[in-house]
């Protein structure tokens, strides 16, 4: 079989030197066209494949990129994911995922990993990686970093006007009318989840609306972050006419809690999401929700490493968000 035959087996067959069956492999100059077609030949007839492990340690690449993503089963980083293989399709580079489930130290160890299989650069989604070591891995091979802004390596970050976003969502129920208006918020740690509720804020204060912090609800970015959020307003009789989640899978979990308590949307509370995910055009109803193009970010990211490969100092694009208005939002009824 295949896996038993060795270069050396090709050189001995054909009649040439190991040495003329490398460069033949690696398309070098240097081998007589008769020589090329007689180790070919025997290529072709034994099924050889050559190791890629070990031309790539001869090449000094790997042709992987290493994509620390942070939950695979997300249908927010499944999109990214899907949109960064489609990035690399035809490149020749190979993507390896590898999930950092939210937390630094799985994140550290799952990027050891990475570097212990000598890829040739590294794209990261999210989490929460030291910031020390992303400096040290953009010293190392080309990094790009998507939902994740770092400051003092904002060259490597593919941006997202987040506050623009949130101000967007916000505007929209404040113009249906809206002044009590809940907000489910992500992580307060995290940049994305502090621009949304500063967004949010900025768009209240501009329509000379007080804000009220016991309307902010600080979720984690899942579906039963909505839930809780809904109860824990409804159980301290908190009053509101509209909520603008974080991200769409809160405002499925809101949705959820809302029907629960037989409160209607959009008749009785308006919704809106961010994230735009294919699920929120098939819920009920039909979510109003920021758009994020997370496809298109994946191939962008793989795309732009791709041109960081060969050319570092490649710009890093912005990323423009829109506001998607369907069925969950309508004007308030006084």
């Amino acid at each position: 079989m295949s896996r038993n035959v060795t270069i050396k087996d090709i050189a001995k067959e054909a009649g040439v030197s190991i040495s003329t069956v490398s460069r033949t492999l690696n398309n070098a100059p240097l081998v007589t066209p008769e020589k090329r077609q007689r180790v070919l030949e025997v290529i072709g007839r034994t099924g050889y494949e050559p190791n890629a492990s070990a031309q790539g340690l001869v090449r000094g690449k790997s042709m992987t990129i290493g994509v620390l993503t942070q939950d695979i089963a997300s249908p927010f980083y499944d999109e990214i994911t899907r949109g960064i293989d489609a990035g690399f399709s035809g490149s020749g580079y190979q993507p390896i995922f590898v999930n950092g489930h939210w937390d630094a130290q799985d994140e550290v160890t799952a990027v050891l990993a990475l570097t212990r299989r000598q890829v040739d650069g590294l794209i990261v989604l999210g989490g929460r990686l030291p910031e020390a070591q992303l400096h040290a891995l953009s010293k190392r091979f080309p990094l790009l970093m998507v939902g994740r802004f770092v400051p003092e390596l904002s060259h490597c970050c593919l941006r997202v006007d987040h506050v623009h976003g949130a101000r967007l969502a916000t505007r929209h129920l404040i113009e249906l009318g809206h002044r009590r208006i809940a907000h489910i918020a992500g992580i307060s740690s995290h940049k994305d989840a502090a621009d949304r509720l500063e967004g949010y804020r900025l768009a209240l204060a501009e329509a000379g609306l007080e804000f009220h912090p016991e309307l902010v609800y600080e979720g984690e970015f899942d579906e039963p972050s909505g839930i809780l959020a809904v109860e824990s307003w409804l159980a301290q009789g908190i009053h509101f006419s509209a909520i603008f989640a974080a991200n769409d899978q809160m405002a499925y979990g809101a949705r959820l809690a809302l029907y629960r308590r037989g409160i209607r949307v959009p008749e009785d509370v308006s919704l809106v999401g961010y994230d735009d995910l294919p699920a929120s055009h098939f819920s009920l109803p039909p979510l109003t929700t920021v758009r994020q193009p997370l496809f298109e970010m994946g191939e962008l990211a793989a795309q732009t490493l791709l041109r960081r490969l060969h050319t570092p100092d490649s710009e890093v694009p912005d990323v423009a968000v829109t506001l998607n208005v369907r069925e969950s939002t309508c004007y308030h009824r006084r």
